[in-house]
């Protein structure tokens, strides 16, 4: 038997804001609250154990150095990609350059609090 992912967690400094942020992208709902501030957000049916992860927002005042070893890729599934990123950087993510080259078939893009995600060109079908 083997794993899989039920949760990723997300240190930062405004739990509130990248909550928001992360539902958005993801169409994700409040799941629930922590005692020390921490928020887990999911998909609104399945919630904590179904086919996605669901994300844990967790406080921190530590700042972050350097480039993260972890990022996140995120695909379309309602539309196309240039739609998608006109979508994404309405909410609020920054265009990131990480030393691409321009021809690649992803966007690398940051959350409001610098962490960096991909949007792939790939289109998926939603769950």
């Amino acid at each position: 038997m083997a794993c899989r992912i039920s949760e990723i967690v997300i240190d930062a400094a405004d739990a509130d804001r990248l909550a928001a942020f992360w539902s958005e992208v993801l169409g994700y709902v409040e799941l629930g609250r922590e005692d020390d501030g921490s928020i887990e957000i999911g998909p609104p049916d399945d919630g904590f154990g179904g086919p996605q992860p669901t994300l844990v927002i967790s406080p921190s005042s530590d700042p972050r150095t350097g480039k993260l070893r972890l990022h996140i890729d995120v695909s379309p599934t309602d539309r196309d990609q240039d739609a998608e990123l006109r979508r994404l950087l309405a909410l609020g993510a920054k265009p990131v350059d990480v030393g691409q080259t321009g021809t690649e078939n992803w966007h690398v893009l940051a959350d409001p609090e610098g962490n960096e995600f991909c949007l792939l060109h790939a289109r998926l079908q939603p769950l």
